[in-house]
């Protein structure tokens, strides 16, 4: 296992949280009938810097291996 594995693991975890938080906040405006949500913009934007974040701790960022 490389160094950093285990704190990448847990950030996709955590990506995956954010992913059914997002789900759930666009499933219910939608059910109301109404736009996007703005906390549904937080979400998608926390998700990016948290995969940015996993790739770092990876290695993968630059395409190292």
């Amino acid at each position: 296992m490389r160094r950093y594995d285990d704190l990448a693991d847990r950030l996709e975890a955590i990506v995956a949280d954010l992913d059914a938080r997002a789900f759930d906040l666009l499933r219910e405006a939608a059910a109301e009938r109404r736009g996007r949500p703005a906390d549904d913009r937080r979400l998608t934007q926390a998700r990016r810097a948290v995969e940015k974040a996993i790739h770092l701790l990876r290695g993968t960022a630059h395409g190292e291996e």
